[in-house]
């Protein structure tokens, strides 16, 4: 095929971008010396430029062009005169101007004081947004470059300054209007208007622009959610129970009778030191379980007596420590097996002082748990 000489339909050469670079953002012409009459299409979605030693040539308009300096003007300035002015010599790019949606962003933004509770929180943002090129020119001169660029060259620059204005502008946004952070999904859209302004700044030089900003998610790390959501559930039970005082109170009880009616040695000790909260839910004025039962005191009667001692089989009789056979009272040695029987020492609860009873497992005074 001839390269020089007058063209033909036979030895014309078509330029098009190829259907594998349909989908690419830009696409550079692979031979940069083009012959005289070449047909170059340019689609409907994408623009045209002619660059030569980093400057702007000229642009080809939407549809097919044929390359003639007579019909183009800005050819003269490409002409290869060392082929007797039968080819060009320039950089021919191929820019989709349309939009390319669905490119991901996320990441860390920065640590923030929730407004509701005053502890300080990481955030992280997530989301989808659309790009469209609207300067091609000054995208290739101050992004690209010479060099044939991928997808990922132009998305993941855009992607890092997406980023970099979210972090000034969730934590500007959140901070002016004092939202909680848990439940901040419910404010998806009004924090995706303001922040679509807010990255087009750092875009616009490089020719590019933020079209959308969608499905974009503000969360907490794992840690500082299951804090956040701790802490709201310790003040509503403790705005419900009247003080932080009577809510740890409420929350030892419930703990108490959930152990308790797991069953086992549990729950005789559950009740032991249920008994022992006793004086303190009744200086609160709150009712406990058990209330009027023996178990626990009632609202505004004060401590209330817990069980006595068990009696030994036969009435009032004195068990051996031995053999724990029943013996009579006054007994002095044990009438199964000989050994002898102390006589009963007076004992005191360390909590109240009262005198407590011989065997007995809790104090009738105050119910604590007896050593």
């Amino acid at each position: 095929m001839s390269l020089f000489g007058k063209p033909t339909d036979l030895n014309r050469q078509f330029i098009a971008r190829p259907d594998a670079a349909k989908e690419d953002i830009l696409y550079k012409w692979p031979d940069m010396t083009i012959r005289k009459f070449t047909q170059v299409t340019v689609q409907p979605d994408e623009t045209a430029i002619f660059f030569k030693e980093g400057k702007v040539a000229g642009t080809l308009p939407q549809g097919r062009s044929t390359l003639d300096g007579a019909l183009i003007p800005f050819l003269g300035d490409i002409v290869d005169w060392a082929s007797g002015g039968n080819m060009y010599r320039a950089e021919l790019y191929f820019i989709g101007t349309r939009e390319f949606v669905s490119l991901p962003f996320g990441g860390p933004i920065d640590n923030i004081e929730d407004p509701e509770t005053g502890l300080a929180v990481g955030l992280r943002v997530f989301g989808e947004y659309a790009l469209s090129v609207s300067d091609p020119s000054a995208m290739i001169l101050k992004l690209v470059g010479t060099r044939q660029a991928s997808n990922e060259l132009i998305t993941d620059w855009a992607r890092e300054q997406i980023l970099k204005a979210l972090r000034t502008g969730v934590v500007r946004k959140l901070t002016a209007e004092k939202w909680p952070v848990l439940g901040i999904a419910g404010r998806t859209a009004e924090i995706e208007a303001a922040l679509l302004g807010d990255v087009q700044q750092p875009l616009a030089p490089y020719g590019l622009k933020i079209t959308r900003l969608g499905n974009v998610t503000i969360s907490l790390t794992p840690e500082d959610e299951q804090t956040l959501k701790g802490l709201r559930k310790d003040s509503a039970y403790t705005r419900l129970a009247g003080g932080f005082r009577e809510y740890g109170v409420g929350a030892a009880l419930k703990g108490i009778g959930e152990g308790a009616a797991a069953g086992g040695g549990g729950g005789t000790a559950a009740l032991g030191v249920g008994m022992g909260l006793g004086g303190i839910v009744a200086g609160l004025g709150v009712s406990s379980p058990g209330a009027g039962t023996g178990l626990g005191p009632q609202t505004g009667l004060g401590p209330q007596p817990g069980p006595g001692p068990v009696p030994a089989a036969g009435g009032n009789t004195v068990a051996c420590a031995n053999c724990h056979a029943p013996n009579p009272p006054g007994a002095k040695f044990c009438s199964s097996c000989g050994t002898a029987i102390a006589p009963p020492k007076a004992t005191h609860c360390t909590q109240c002082g009262a005198e407590t009873a011989p065997g007995a497992k809790f104090c009738a005074g105050c119910g604590a748990a007896l050593t």
